[in-house]
């Protein structure tokens, strides 16, 4: 079965984020006061599994081996079966 992958990877609590530092100053150069700006990354794709549960474990160990450093991120695993082929042309 196909299943479409989305894979939400933040910094853990605590840990710098230069990124969303320089965000949060530059909104405030424009005259927008906005507080607690945090950034994530979304890696989407797709893939074939026997099951929802094997994909995510498969996704959850690719995390663990490349799409996140577990020391500094945390991550969020979304896994949705799909019907049809799919969206990105991968089928």
């Amino acid at each position: 079965m196909m299943y479409d992958i989305e894979v939400k990877v933040s910094l853990k609590p605590g840990m710098l984020n230069p990124e969303a530092t320089t965000i949060q100053r530059s909104l405030a150069l424009l005259g927008y006061e906005v507080k607690g700006t945090k950034t994530k990354e979304i890696i989407t794709f797709c893939m074939e599994a026997d099951s929802e549960d094997d994909a995510r474990e498969k996704v959850d160990d690719m995390c663990q081996k490349l799409l996140c450093n577990p020391i500094i991120h945390n991550y969020i695993i979304k896994v949705i079966k799909m019907d049809m082929t799919c969206g990105c042309g991968c089928e």
